[in-house]
């Protein structure tokens, strides 16, 4: 059975979820672009990773640690490597006046925050466009 409009309706919800995302990467990378050029440095440590079922790689989920200057404890999810596990030693990058939500991982050994950001924030946008321009042809065809 058909039901009219759905394919306009699953359209419409892959432009929303992707702009959504696409909007949420770009107010990260403003962040994480601000935090590292005027942010305060700590060393931090990868205090969990956490698998989501079925084990695929691209559901990794890192979980980091560290002292603010004035001593308080923060802990943090981040985009990490590959490579980045349990005990992993890392720099941390944050505004002092509010560290658990401008925390980010920056230095040697992993992928910069900003290209990874960056990274997220093309794609998703790509792939709004993409579907947006697909509904646009459904409504009003191509001629």
């Amino acid at each position: 059975m058909e039901v009219p409009g759905a394919g306009y309706v699953v359209l419409a919800l892959l432009v929303a979820l992707f702009g959504a995302l696409s909007w949420k990467y770009a107010r990260r990378l403003v962040t994480v672009a601000r935090v590292l050029r005027r942010g305060v440095r700590a060393e931090g440590e990868c205090v969990r990773v956490e698998t989501e079922p079925y084990h695929r790689s691209d559901a990794t989920r890192h979980f980091f640690a560290f002292r603010t200057a004035d001593g308080t404890p923060v802990e943090f999810e981040d985009l990490a490597g590959w490579s980045t596990t349990r005990g992993t030693t890392v720099t941390v990058t944050y505004d002092p006046r509010d560290p658990q939500r401008t925390a980010t991982v920056a230095g040697r050994g992993s992928w910069s925050p900003v290209l990874q950001s960056l990274a997220l924030v093309a794609g998703c946008g790509m792939a709004a466009l993409g579907f947006a321009v697909l509904l646009y042809f459904e409504i009003f065809g191509s001629g």
